[in-house]
């Protein structure tokens, strides 16, 4: 890996990227002898601009940033290195530095806001009191919704055949929650079958 230090007068800025979510987690710079500690470690080192020294993520907190992969971009100078986080990354306590919890998109929000529903027990919300009526009735009702994407999919009505698969995706992701599984777990599922 040929990484070109003169440009930044010995430093490279390093991007951080949730190695399973693809959020973006920080920026840091690094000088030659923090990559290699990062390297040699398999953990993030970076040099502090402020302290004026080597830095590893986590040595007061132990929320490490373990490497998974390290990428130079088209001009070697700059990093992107895919982590597992150890916890937090921002010093403030959240998952990502840039103030968001998750970068997966609509579908982890709304995996969110069902789970919500379901333990906080919201008396009012078609979410709890269907995962209230026992996984029979959840599994049954995905069926259901799964029937009637076929028969609009059979059909030319995209509008329809949209909103049946949407119910269909709500209805599956209430099942992942009355098995206690998430989606993560179906990516990961889906990521091995493909190396």
């Amino acid at each position: 890996m040929n990484i070109d230090f003169t440009k930044g007068n010995g430093l490279v800025p390093v991007v951080i990227q949730n190695n399973t979510t693809m959020q973006v987690l920080m920026l840091g710079y690094m000088n030659e002898e923090a990559f290699q500690k990062t390297q040699e470690e398999g953990k993030v080192t970076f040099y502090s601009r402020t302290k004026k020294r080597l830095w590893t993520k986590g040595e007061e907190s132990g929320n490490f940033l373990w490497v998974e992969g390290i990428q130079v971009d088209c001009d070697n100078d700059t990093l992107l290195i895919k982590v597992s986080p150890a916890g937090p990354t921002c010093h403030k306590g959240t998952t990502s530095c840039f103030a968001e919890e998750t970068s997966k998109g609509f579908l982890y929000s709304l995996e969110s806001i069902i789970s919500d529903r379901i333990d906080n027990d919201v008396e009012t919300s078609y979410t709890n009191k269907l995962y209230k009526r026992g996984i029979n009735k959840v599994a049954q009702k995905v069926g259901e919704e799964a029937v009637e994407v076929v028969i609009e999919a059979k059909d030319n009505n995209d509008e329809l055949f949209k909103n049946e698969a949407a119910d269909l995706l709500y209805h599956y992701l209430i099942l992942l929650k009355a098995k206690g599984i998430n989606l993560t777990d179906i990516e990961d599922t889906l990521q091995s079958r493909v190396k």
